[in-house]
């Protein structure tokens, strides 16, 4: 099938699709955009923090760099996985989650997704309200509430505006991080802390993890962002042009991360957005860097607003039926959305660093048995042969609750409490570990196997092919390979 990539030329700026499949005839977008994206996403402060903790918790700069360099690979693949879905399904990734969990019970995963991008939407926007607010001289509450502001329109617009900002933070974040690099290069004797090395597998354990629950949190968005992709787009390619965007743009942001604290002496915690921009400089060369960073984190908090936007449509179409969501709905929805994040921001603002660390593993307790389930069905089980019509229909092939789903999901996150390590909770296997949490590997891995196991034996009938629903007036088809083969009909 020959791929018009510009077919989007003519396409109305604000999106008017929300959790809908997306017919042929509006597939459009090449690759390189999935790569730009989410280099964009992850060039950013946020990115920098993360990595920053595994110094600033203990680790030294060799290991962490190598701790953080496996987490990316192990993480990023998981969140590649879920990318490749996107053009084969044309979905948002949660709603495909009803194969699992039946269309009422896949509510159960995506309300606590959502609140995992309320919380990163809220911890990224201290980060750029810092930013804005040193840019503008304005309180960090100030500038919390102007990026708050612009995130909210981005968001209404949608997916064609969201890749054009991921094309340009991408652009900004290379030449930030090139001359941040080199200004620390300059300014700090890199070669030492290099050679200071004192493994401990605790320390280790805490970068692998770090960078691994960052990359692994995108999975349960990362399909709503190459759903638009051509249903003909290589999967392998896929999984490539956006895992590569994401890896090596949080890697190269950690590593700064990890420089800039061990050079820090101290003064990194609690000061982390003004210290990185004073490797910089002062003055215009400040501004800029400040500008940069607030725009870097336009992208990934919209991505987060977005996909809280698209999981609360999900929820609700799945008790109601068909929902069709208007602009004005949409707008209200995300003004919720952003609203909430703000005021969690204006009020955690000054307990940041501490907070974020424990936020974000003690999140993957609860989505990565979501991310094992869906990956080994797709992949292992159903092999995309996906009943599409169907995951709206609560009395069809999926049912309203699939309590094969569900009580794996259940098994998966009580099976991780002995290993969780959070302000929240630790688990008693903690100690035994060197104070690590490495619940998010038994999150994955035990989750899997069982799942696997029991849908061999107990899996409601698939497909025989991949059915999509009927595109009207649509002279090409989407095209599928195998046994799956599309046949467009419900």
């Amino acid at each position: 099938m020959a791929v018009n990539t510009d077919r989007a030329s003519n396409k109305p700026l604000i999106e008017r699709r929300s959790i809908d499949y997306i017919p042929e005839a509006e597939r459009h977008g090449r690759l390189f955009s999935q790569f730009t994206l989410w280099m964009g996403a992850n060039l950013q402060i946020t990115a920098i923090v993360t990595g920053a903790l595994a110094v600033v918790l203990g680790g030294d700069v060799f290991w962490s760099l190598i701790g953080l360099l496996i987490g990316q690979l192990l993480g990023g693949g998981v969140m590649a996985l879920h990318a490749a879905q996107g053009p084969k399904l044309g979905l948002p990734q949660m709603i495909s989650s009803r194969v699992q969990f039946g269309v009422y019970g896949a509510a159960i995963p995506i309300v606590l997704v959502c609140l995992m991008y309320l919380g990163f939407t809220a911890t990224g926007t201290v980060l750029s309200g810092q930013a804005l607010g040193q840019l503008f001289s304005v309180s960090d509450s100030v500038g919390i509430l102007i990026f708050a502001s612009v995130i909210v329109v981005v968001t209404v617009l949608g997916y064609r505006v969201i890749h054009w900002i991921g094309r340009v933070a991408s652009v900004i974040g290379v030449i930030a991080f090139v001359f941040l690099f080199w200004r620390l290069m300059s300014q700090t004797d890199v070669g030492a802390l290099l050679q200071i090395r004192h493994f401990s597998w605790s320390s280790f354990l805490l970068a692998v993890s770090l960078a691994a629950s960052w990359q692994i949190a995108f999975g349960p968005y990362v399909a709503d962002y190459s759903r638009y992709l051509p249903s003909n787009t290589s999967a392998v390619k896929t999984f490539f042009a956006a895992g590569a965007g994401s890896v090596v743009g949080a890697q190269v942001a950690m590593i700064l991360g990890v420089f800039a604290a061990a050079s820090a002496n101290g003064q990194f915690a609690g000061h982390e957005v003004a210290y990185i921009v004073g490797l910089g400089g002062t003055g215009a060369t400040a501004a800029l860097l400040y500008f940069s960073i607030a725009f870097g984190k336009v992208t990934i908090s919209t991505l987060n607003s977005y996909g809280s936007f698209m999981c609360i449509a999900t929820i609700i179409s799945g008790f109601k039926g068909h929902l069709t969501v208007t602009r004005m709905q949409r707008l209200v929805f995300v003004l919720v959305i952003v609203g909430a994040a703000t005021l969690i921001a204006l009020l955690g603002q000054h307990s940041f660093l501490g907070a974020f660390k424990s936020f974000i593993l003690f999140l993957l307790a609860f989505f990565t048995p979501w991310s094992a389930i869906n990956l080994v069905d797709y992949y292992c089980i159903t092999r995309e042969r996906y009943d599409v019509p169907a995951l709206a229909d609560p009395n069809g092939r999926y049912g309203r609750w699939n309590l094969l789903g569900i009580s794996v999901y259940v098994f998966g996150v009580l099976v991780q409490l002995p290993f969780i390590s959070t302000k929240f909770y630790t688990g008693p296997l903690v100690a035994a570990l060197g104070d690590v949490d490495i619940s998010w590997i038994i999150g994955l891995v035990l989750p899997a196997v069982v799942y696997y196991v029991c849908a061999k034996k107990w899996h409601s009938a698939v497909p025989d092919q991949l059915i999509l629903p009927v595109e009207q007036n649509s002279v090409v088809q989407p095209k599928t390979s195998g046994a799956g083969r599309a046949a467009a009909q419900a």
